[in-house]
């Protein structure tokens, strides 16, 4: 029997691709009509993916690129929470991955040329794989903002990057995730392309103290809902995640 398709994307949800006051959605956003095309089988049943795709501490970003001794500077955090489906379904065994700036608002990247030094000890990405509860986890140091030339004084609010590959080749998605509180979130010409503002709280971690390690690491809940309704914001899937 043929797998049931995905759900389609609710428009009304999800930013337009042409927002002027994001500069470089001029230019990317398309010059005809989305559409939407029915999925195939070989697009909603892959990929698989397996734990010795991936190192115990990939899902480290503390440990996995620092020297022996060593640990990156900044505010320690823990990122976690659950990938879901469009009936709040757990998706298990499926690749997360991030990459991030480092404290002081830098990445590392050849053409990152903020100010702020690079951090020797920390790398900026890492991946993990769900377990049968769609649960997955990160331990990292909190991104700094950092400024962008959209105008004269922009700032890009403190944010993760996240992948996640879903159970289907369709489902790879890519959306960014701020943090509760953050003052630069209502300041972001990106965030304020969202029109409905539940869809800016679907893309916010929220604190969670009940998660926090005393003495150690800051908790954020990040949950992610692939499709649907209610699903999470994916930037690189305007034409419907």
């Amino acid at each position: 029997m043929k797998p049931a398709e995905f759900y389609q994307r609710n428009r009304q949800r999800h930013a337009p691709a042409l927002t002027p006051d994001y500069k470089t959605s001029v230019t990317r956003s398309p010059n005809f009509a989305a559409i939407s095309l029915e999925n195939t089988v070989s697009e909603i049943t892959g990929p698989r993916f397996g734990h010795s795709d991936i190192s115990p501490i990939d899902n480290d970003l503390i440990r996995n690129y620092a020297a022996d001794g060593q640990s990156p500077i900044g505010e320690r955090i823990i990122l976690h929470g659950r990938v879901l489906d469009e009936n709040a379904r757990p998706v298990p065994n499926t690749m997360v991955e991030i990459w991030q700036a480092n404290a002081g608002g830098r990445y590392r990247h050849k053409k990152d040329t903020y100010l702020a030094p690079i951090d020797p000890n920390f790398g900026g990405c890492g991946r993990t794989l769900t377990d049968e509860n769609g649960y997955y986890f990160f331990r990292t140091v909190k991104p700094g903002a950092y400024p962008w030339r959209n105008w004269v004084n922009d700032w890009r609010p403190a944010h993760i990057h996240v992948s996640i590959f879903g159970s289907g080749f369709t489902q790879r998605l890519i959306t960014q995730c701020y943090f509760e509180g953050d003052p630069l979130i209502a300041k972001c010409p990106i965030v304020q392309t969202i029109p409905d503002p539940d869809g800016v709280q679907a893309v916010t971690a929220a604190l969670d103290m009940n998660a926090t390690i005393p003495l150690d690491s800051i908790a954020y809940k990040f949950d992610i809902v692939l499709r649907g309704r209610r699903s999470t914001l994916f930037e690189n899937r305007l034409e419907g995640n």
